[in-house]
């Protein structure tokens, strides 16, 4: 393969510079199992796991690799098989937070230039959601573009696109039929070689299908759209990278609804400064937008020029991130009481060896 089509630049090539020197090469991290890597470099893909060193000194999951990582790597060529030494420092990443009950980091996609916000206009068209992907979106690093598919199931798509438009202002939005390749020559900009776009969205809103088009044959899987409620059926099971025969790079991700945030704070005062905004025109610094005078946001809902729904739904990814803040720092003091308690048991077993 050629490193020129997976993304390789010279900004990269220097980042690679010490590594070359311990007789390692560079691969992009392709898919993601288990415990297990598909990695392509210049010599093919390769199954790569990481290596002992790696796995040790890694203090979290995202010190792991993930897709559309660069990656450090020895080749064994004659078994198909790579171990992944260390991972290069990241341009970009699309975090959410991992399921379960202590705050962790889920890197979905890494070093992407752009982020295709994936919506279906049907019956499971949602704003508020829209929001919630625009504000990760923006805190990734990467440029969000709104691709509104299945523009065949929409009566109004230009009323649409206005609505979305009110949410993801000067965010570039496309409306798009993919099965009948309507309105895809609109997102070859954003696919040069070499460039990486994910595609973000919850199930049935027509990624894979997206993919399969603007690949030109089938090479996801898809799946149709239930009729009691038109929300798709969830086909893409795991995140993996996909080269374009014309050298762009793809990165599809398995459906997201329940999309739960992971360090935001940027993010949303990108994706709703115009709350922001408001909120300083308020009398009081501190203000809290419930019952102090001269208050800039109440003032606001009572015209109808901020819409409830929308501040609403602001309050609520606000709290959720102090509510995540909170259970972080719980869970960094219980480590951090976890790893002294630990020291002082081992200089306690020290101390009493040598008495002995």
């Amino acid at each position: 393969m050629n490193l020129q089509h997976l993304g390789w630049t010279p900004s990269w090539e220097t980042a690679f510079q010490p590594y070359r020197t311990k007789n390692l090469v560079p691969g992009r991290i392709a898919l993601e199992h288990k415990h297990m890597y598909r990695v392509y470099t210049e010599q093919g893909d390769f199954l790569a796991e990481v290596s002992g060193k790696l796995r040790h000194e890694a203090l979290e999951r995202a010190d792991y690799p993930a897709v559309g990582d660069w990656v450090a790597l020895t080749e064994r060529i004659e078994d198909g098989r790579a171990t992944i030494h260390a991972v290069l420092p990241r341009t970009s990443k699309f975090s959410r937070r991992a399921a379960g009950s202590v705050p962790e980091e889920q890197i979905v996609a890494s070093n992407v230039d752009t982020v295709f916000l994936v919506n279906a206009l049907n019956q499971d068209y949602n704003l508020r959601r829209i929001e919630r992907y625009l504000t990760l979106a923006w805190e990734s690093g990467a440029n969000p573009v709104l691709v509104l598919t299945k523009a065949d199931l929409c009566d109004d798509v230009e009323a649409a696109v206005r609505e979305a438009e009110a949410v993801a202002m000067g965010v570039p939005i496309h409306a798009v039929h993919a099965l009948a390749d309507a309105g895809l020559e609109a997102l070859a900009p954003y696919i040069g070689e070499g460039k990486t776009v994910a595609l973000l969205g919850s199930s049935g809103a027509g990624k894979s299908t997206l993919i399969n088009r603007l690949y030109g044959r089938d090479v996801q899987a898809t799946g149709g759209i239930r009729e009691d409620d038109d929300r798709g059926k969830h086909t893409t099971t795991h995140r993996e990278l996909v080269v374009l025969p014309t050298g762009g790079l793809l990165i599809d991700t398995p459906g997201m609804r329940e999309l739960q945030l992971w360090d935001a704070d940027e993010g949303i005062s990108a994706s709703f400064h115009d709350i922001e905004e408001l909120a300083e025109q308020c009398r009081f610094p501190d203000c809290k937008h419930q019952k102090e005078p001269g208050c800039a946001v109440k003032a606001g809902l009572a015209d109808g020029s901020l819409e409830r729904s929308r501040y609403d739904n602001y309050v609520k990814l606000q709290k959720e991130l102090a509510y995540l803040a909170r259970k972080e720092n719980r869970t960094l003091q219980a480590a951090e009481k976890a790893k002294w308690k630990k020291i002082h048991k081992m200089q306690k077993e020290h101390y009493n060896g040598n008495r002995h």
